[in-house]
């Protein structure tokens, strides 16, 4: 190890250790986030959507309806409303996030063999309750359908066996693949506490190299690496990468240890996966400093950027369904890489050579953060800050 490079770790170390905001961002933020996201998907699945039902017929068979859709483990009936206006009302305040319309002669037209017709509005702004809401009211809706079809053709003299293979004439055995608890917890923590790794790795990068600008002393960061910039970052993040590592150490003990999440692969190709995607995210803070020198506009890009990760990375919504111009912004995010490798290593429990594309991506964004190293030795060297 070179001396410039040592004493650039002790002057990093030193500037660490006398801020409390890098104890902060580093250390408290993602202990507290990882903690808070396992708690808050503990139960695995979002139970229990606050709903609304609309009975205009208030017939014995409408209060059966009603009570099979109040039993589903998805669906809780928190109001009974007049209308639908009243409903839609209630769902654009945010009161409930869906709504099943039974029609008015709803009985009579059903023992009649009119054809009546069940109605169910979600509310998909928010895509996961809404979802779970029109699985519920669906579930209900067609068991109400099959139980009317049965209980005509049965009065109609039809054997109830025959009446059974008809409505449903065959069983439908379903195994997901990966995640068959379909435990929401085991898909999205774990993204979630990434993408907030990678938010906070390049905002602490980009504000540990522009206040070094802003306050004028980068041309002394850079002469205690012996006028070398690669060594001076080297000495900035390696003691920065120690701590987040820890902290990361942290996360995956907590995931794979204490909260048993599935890990279907390797446990040393998620640990690799790990080093390199914090790695990678320093590079894009480096990026983002070198790209504006500025505290400021480094910042604000680096949480643009991760903000904008956990909307394009395909946690909720699948890169695949985007439109092209918008999915292709995901494979310029280390998050997109570690994200696939954990699907594919912890869930899925495939070989690593499917995954070796995604390794070789996360090695590759220090390469590219260095295209850019001679413009930030420049802003170090005549340090200008502009507010």
């Amino acid at each position: 190890m070179s001396i410039g490079l040592k004493a650039t770790m002790r002057r990093e170390v030193g500037r660490l250790s006398s801020r409390r905001i890098y104890l902060f961002a580093m250390v408290l933020v993602p202990v507290l986030m990882s903690l808070f996201f396992v708690d808050l998907l503990g139960e695995g699945l979002p139970l229990k959507i606050p709903s609304a039902i609309v009975d205009l017929d208030h017939s014995p068979m409408s209060r059966t309806v009603t009570r099979s859709i109040n039993a589903t483990e998805l669906i809780d009936i928190t109001q009974k409303l007049d209308s639908y206006e009243q409903a839609i009302a209630a769902t654009r305040r945010g009161e409930i996030f869906g709504f099943f319309i039974i029609p008015p002669d709803f009985q009579s037209d059903a023992l009649g063999g009119r054809t009546p017709t069940l109605e169910y509005y979600t509310n998909m702004t928010y895509f996961v309750p809404g979802t779970l809401a029109y699985k519920g009211f669906k579930t209900v809706a067609v068991g109400t359908t099959g139980s009317m079809v049965r209980s005509t053709l049965i009065s109609a003299g039809v054997d109830p066996e025959t009446v059974g293979s008809l409505i449903q004439p065959l069983a439908v055995d379903t195994h997901p693949i990966g995640n068959p608890w379909t435990n929401y917890s085991y898909y999205l923590t774990p993204s979630f506490i990434a993408g907030l790794f990678a938010l906070m790795i390049m905002l602490v990068t980009a504000f540990s190299i522009t206040t070094e600008i802003k306050y004028g002393t980068s041309a002394q960061w850079l002469a205690t690496a012996r006028g070398r910039m690669s060594v001076a970052l080297l000495g900035k993040l390696i003691p920065q990468f120690v701590i987040w590592f820890i902290a990361a150490m942290f996360m995956l003990s907590l995931l794979y240890c204490y909260c048993h999440f599935p890990l279907n692969g390797s446990m040393l190709a998620m640990f690799a996966a790990t080093v390199l995607f914090l790695i990678a995210s320093q590079a894009m803070g480096v990026l983002f400093a070198s790209i504006v020198p500025n505290p400021r506009l480094a910042m604000t890009l680096a949480a643009l950027f991760g903000i904008l990760s956990f909307s394009f990375v395909g946690f909720s919504f699948p890169v695949q369904s985007m439109y092209g111009f918008i999915g292709v912004f995901s494979w310029l995010m280390p998050v997109r890489y570690y994200f696939l490798i954990y699907i594919n290593e912890a869930l899925n429990g495939i070989p690593l050579y499917y995954s070796r594309w995604y390794f070789v991506a996360l090695i590759v964004f220090p390469f590219v953060c260095s295209l850019l190293i001679n413009r930030l030795r420049k802003a170090c060297r005549q340090p200008v800050y502009v507010p």
